[in-house]
Formats: structure tokens, sequence, C-alpha cells
């Protein structure tokens, strides 16, 4: 049994990964599930087909790697964080869609807390600004939402969680209600220096406390899986989550020690040791994760859409079939010709939290092509991530060398542009799915697949490094122009 399953849910599809004692994927497979729109701003998931394809693609990947379930030594669940799901105890049905971590569905809400004082109380306690990119303000967004929910909830009937809870849920058969501490801290109700709910900020939103999970350490063993499920009664022994899984799968163990993961949106963590950091410059202290020797805490830094405006051009725009287009396109290219894309369709994250920002295309002229619009697409990224490298910067805390995981490093084209434009070099992994092997590490600990987080550090295997050539004036040159592109793109759906 030496054999660890890693299923990793996120925004725009569900994977699992098999990992043997070596840290080598064996075996993985991964399906795309349903974006929903229903409103402007507003991004709903099905929580059923999450859990459907969670399911689907655990079975698959232990197939791909040629074992049975009962060589599954455990578990190792990772997730998309603040994705919210309320559902019915007695039944386990939800009571609406799930509202995804990008959603501005509630942002009136938190207009609402702002109006109440409540802000430097949210600092204070959870590490985080208002906003609605956080669970707790889109519970209230569905109790509000559903007819007789609030009272439903108030007697005990209905339940909520982030998509670690969801899964666990649905893989005990509604046996065991939990969440890691690193998915609590993303709530905006979780006092991260306590662990624990906090009752004034449940009370500001009026939630019952008994709909809230249990919080529990992100390294053992907190239930087993359904037989029917993957044909074994499977331990789940590891559970945080996706940027908190690719901090601890990039080991960054040792406070200063970062990362950048280029996915669906660029997440940037530091690591801070025992000491939750005061956050300043538009980023928020966090909890990393506890594996049994205190909380370790990080700095973060978030970019909502950075690998989800390439979908875009893929999937609403059709000017490309798939995104390994976008790297040839750009390529061809001498430069951006000054056309810039500010991609904030649900807003903007770190350091500017706008929740009405929106998105904008700047720059374009009568010889602007898709290859503009594509490079300009993957530009964003790039300087995205500059933002919160100079927030980091500011904090306190400089990057010297970059750690980059996730399914964006595949792109060339970003990779040498991300080192030219922060004059540092970037380092790439060479297992992209980090946040799959930090969840695989995480529960591989606590079965002892893996003996300590040192022996994990021999597991690290570097697949590129990119160095910065690019002159000093031309990088901030082209990042000024940026900051002009963001500017204007602020504010522009007003409540």
């Amino acid at each position: 049994m030496t054999f660890v399953l890693a299923l990793d849910q996120g925004t725009t599809g569900s994977a699992a990964l098999v990992f043997d004692a070596a840290g080598a994927v064996r075996g993985s497979a991964d399906r795309e599930i349903a974006q929903s729109y229903p409103a402007s701003g507003h991004v709903e998931h099905d929580p059923d087909e999450i859990f459907a394809t969670t399911v689907a693609v655990g079975r698959e990947a232990i197939a791909a790697a040629g074992i049975g379930a009962p060589d599954v030594a455990a578990i190792g669940i990772t997730n998309q964080r603040e994705t919210t799901v309320v559902w019915e105890r007695a039944t386990g049905r939800p009571i609406h869609p799930a509202v995804v971590w990008q959603s501005r569905a509630s942002a009136g809400i938190c207009e609402e807390l702002r109006a109440r004082g409540l802000e430097t109380l949210v600092r204070e306690r959870t590490g985080l600004v208002i906003d609605a990119y956080f669970s707790a303000t889109k519970v209230r967004w569905i109790l509000d939402r559903v007819r007789g929910a609030q009272a439903r909830a108030a007697r005990g009937e209905l339940l909520c969680g982030t998509i670690d809870t969801w899964l666990v849920w649905k893989l005990t058969g509604g046996r065991v209600h939990v969440t890691d501490v690193s998915n609590a801290s993303r709530t905006m109700v979780f006092d991260i220096h306590r662990r624990r709910w906090d009752d004034e900020l449940l009370a500001a939103l009026d939630l019952p406390r008994a709909m809230f999970a249990t919080p529990v350490p992100s390294m053992g063993v907190v239930g087993t899986t359904d037989p029917a499920h993957f044909g074994a009664a499977l331990p789940i022994a590891g559970i945080a989550g996706d940027q908190q899984a690719a901090l601890f799968g990039q080991t960054c163990f040792a406070p200063g020690e970062a990362k950048n993961t280029y996915g669906t949106g660029c997440f940037l963590l530091a690591n801070t040791g025992a000491t939750a950091a005061p956050a300043r410059g538009g980023l928020l202290t966090t909890i990393a994760w506890d594996i049994g020797d205190g909380v370790r805490y990080a700095l973060e830094g978030s970019a909502f859409i950075t690998g989800a405006a390439v979908q875009w051009l893929r999937d609403g725009l059709g000017i490309i079939t798939s995104a390994d287009e976008t790297e040839a396109l750009a390529t061809g290219l001498a430069g951006n010709d000054g056309v810039y894309f500010v991609p904030a369709f649900t807003g903007l994250g770190a350091p500017h939290w706008d929740m009405y920002a929106r998105g904008l295309l700047i720059g374009i002229e009568r010889g602007t092509t898709r290859a503009h619009i594509a490079r300009a697409t993957l530009e964003s990224i790039a300087y995205q991530t500059r933002d919160l490298v100079e927030a980091m910067a500011a904090a306190g805390q400089r990057i010297a060398v970059l750690r980059a995981d996730g399914g964006g490093t595949a792109n060339r084209f970003v990779m040498r542009f991300q080192a030219d434009l922060l004059g540092i070099p970037v380092e790439v992994a060479a297992i992209r799915e980090t946040t799959a092997l930090g969840a695989a590490f995480l529960a591989g600990l606590a079965m002892g697949v893996w003996k300590t987080p040192d022996e994990l550090r021999t597991r690290r295997a570097i697949a590129a490094r990119y160095e910065p050539t690019m002159s000093g004036d031309q990088r901030e040159h082209l990042y000024a122009a940026w900051q002009r592109a963001v500017e204007r793109s602020r504010g522009w759906a007003t409540p």
C-alpha cells in the first residue's frame, strides 16, 4: 500500500492522480465541469456534477495506474477553496447551485458589512478583507435567495461547506462533516488565531453555527469512503485548499519560501511560519496548514482570472481552438503594439480588491489581430503576478526566485515574459499538478508512506528555469502601461 490517490477538484474540472512512494504520477484522469453564469458577475457550478466527476476520475486514475483500490494507502483531497454549497442534512441534496469563488453575487452583502464598520474586525480575526470572494457571504446570499432556507438553517436542517467539506460528506455517505483549517480560513468567519468559528462574525451575518463543519488539521484520517465509490473503504487522510496544497507540494516549508500557481487564477503564497504576519498592501493572511506540529501561516495574493481568460478566448470568443495555440500567436509578434487586456471578468483581487472592476481591452487599432489579443491575454497573467510580487515586497516578503506550478507553466512565452517582467528567475516544477502532489504528500505523511517533510524535499524536481533578459527600462515601461489600463477598468459595474 504505497500508493496515494489525490482528488483535485478545481474550478474548471475535476482531476485525480495516483502517486507512488517516489512521488511519481502512476495514473491520472480529468474531466471538465460546466460553468454557469446566470447573471452579470455571477458564477455557479452543479454540486452533484462536482461529486460525480470527482468519483469518476478517481476510479479512472486507479485503473490507469494498473492497481486496485486495496493498493491505495489513503486519499488526499484538494479543492477550489471559497466555492460554497448549502445542502439538506437529511438527504444530502443541495438547495441551490454552488456559488463559485469568482462570483460577485454577494457584493451587496459585503457593502452592508462595510457600512456597519466591520472591516477592521474581519481583518483582525480572519486575516481577510470584506469581499464577495469569500464563503460566508455566499452562504448568506443562498439563504436569502431560497425560500424558507433561513428558518430551516436555524432548525439545524441545513449544512454548508466549501468543496472539501462537500466531497468528504458525500464520500463518507453523510457520516463526516469537517473542513480543514486551510479551507476554514477562507470563509471570512473563522478566527485564524484561535482556530475556531467566530461567533461575533457569524452573528453579524445571521448564520447558525450548526451549519458549519468541524475544523480539523490538514493531515490525519477524518473518515473512510463508502466502498461503493472506489471499490474499497479508503481513509481520507489529507485535506488542503488548492493553493495551500500547492505551497506544500512545492515543499515551501520554511518561512520566506514562496510559490505561484498558474491555473484558473494566479495565487502567490509565501510561508510565514508560525507567525500570522499582518497583511499589508492588499494581501491576505491565511492558514497554510496544520500537520500536527502547530498551525503554519502564509501571506497570499490572489489574481482571479488568468488561465480562465485563455479559456474565454476558446469558449467565449472562439478565436482559438485550444490553449496551446496562444504561445505561437504571441511569439509571432515582436511586441504587444500597445494592446493590453485586463481580465477583470469578476472584479479585481489583490492588491486592488475592486468588486466592480470589469474586463478591459485597450490599445486596439485597425491593424490589431487575434494574435494581439492572445498575446495581451498571456501578458496579463504575468502583469497580475507582478502586482502580487510588488505587494509582497511592500509587506516585507521579497521573493528572490519564483517557484511556479500549474497548467499555465506549460506556456513557455508566459514563463519567459514572467521572468523578464519580474527581473528574477522563475523555476517551473517538474510536476505541474503540484496542487494534487501537495494533497498526496499530506495524506501519505499521515499514513507513513513518507516519514517527514524533509523527506519530501528530495521529491521536488525542476523542469525548467527561466532567467530574465529584458532591460530594466523596457520592463518598467511595459508595467507602467499595464497599471494605466488597470485604473481604467476599475469601478465600471457600479453597485
